[in-house]
């Protein structure tokens, strides 16, 4: 009987022993931080748990808190911009962080829920006051690194009040509102249209232009060519008046007598003109000494 009064009373010590056991010692992974909570408060806020190992707690009385001490990522909503050339733009950004300070991220935040919510409001108020003071063509050129500097910089030193590293900031995409998108585009084409029109005027300006010069060239050129024509006909004609005079000279009466042939053959080449001419008439000079049939 004491025998079994004596194993009962190991195995209940042992059972207790167990239970206190298991409500006095707790694990903390490596990629954990801990907490040590009494009665909601921080046990012991000078020397938080970040190593990983076997600790000891007062049963009942405390608990444990277990944070991550991995990095953590942060993907906020897109927000709409507005940049210093008053053009809006819509941003997309990512952040990553890490739980540097429990126990000032544990009486800021509390959890890791509440922590992205508030670097989600940081983020968003970073990029409306660094981008405000850049044009879109600076957020589109090389000076993007610069501005995601200031960006990280300013959430970095805003976020440590929070017992949070921030890493790292990152726009993974920076667009133009889609009703923006398509002013521009409709604007572009419009502008597009009215260079078109613009060319097609002064191409007809300038085809006009060349057509007038062509016609003034081609008018110069009928004009100097009539000229010429005149001139030689002129020369021609001289040249054949002092022809005849020479020929006239040496022997007037042939000289007579060919202008007289020159003149029937202009007269009377056409069956249908008619002369009255009396038969004494000079012009039938020739005919009446023409030699008659025997």
């Amino acid at each position: 009987m004491n025998r079994s009064i004596a194993f009962g009373i190991t195995i209940v010590t042992v059972l207790t022993l167990s239970i206190l056991a298991n409500f006095s010692l707790f694990t903390v992974h490596q990629a954990e931080q801990a907490l040590v909570l009494r009665f909601g408060a921080i046990a012991d806020p000078k020397n938080p748990i970040k190593g990983p190992g076997l600790h000891i707690k007062k049963p009942f009385i405390e608990d444990v808190v277990r944070y991550d001490n991995r990095l953590l990522d942060v993907d906020p909503p897109a927000e709409q911009v507005i940049l210093a050339d008053q053009k809006r733009i819509e941003v997309d950004t990512y952040a990553r962080f890490r739980i540097s300070n429990p126990l000032l991220f544990y009486q800021a935040v509390r959890t890791e829920d509440g922590a992205r919510a508030r670097i989600r409001e940081i983020v968003n108020n970073s990029l409306r006051q660094v981008l405000g003071n850049f044009s879109l063509p600076s957020v589109l050129s090389a000076e993007r690194e610069q501005i995601m500097h200031e960006i990280q910089q300013q959430v970095s030193e805003t976020a440590k009040t929070l017992g949070v590293s921030v890493i790292d900031v990152r726009i993974r995409r920076a667009d133009l509102p889609s009703e923006t998108s398509q002013a521009i585009y409709r604007r572009m084409e419009s502008e597009r249209q009215r260079e078109a029109a613009e060319a097609r005027a002064q191409g007809y300006e300038r085809a006009q232009q060349i057509r007038a010069s062509a016609d003034r060239e081609r008018t110069i050129l009928l004009a100097e060519a009539q000229r010429q024509s005149q001139i030689l006909r002129g020369e021609g004609d001289s040249e054949a008046n002092k022809a005849y005079a020479e020929a006239f000279s040496v022997n007037p009466g042939f000289f007579a007598f060919y202008r007289s042939l020159s003149a029937y053959r202009e007269a009377l080449s056409s069956s249908t003109t008619t002369y009255l001419l009396t038969p004494d008439s000079d012009f039938f000079k020739f005919f009446r000494s023409a030699p008659t049939k025997p």
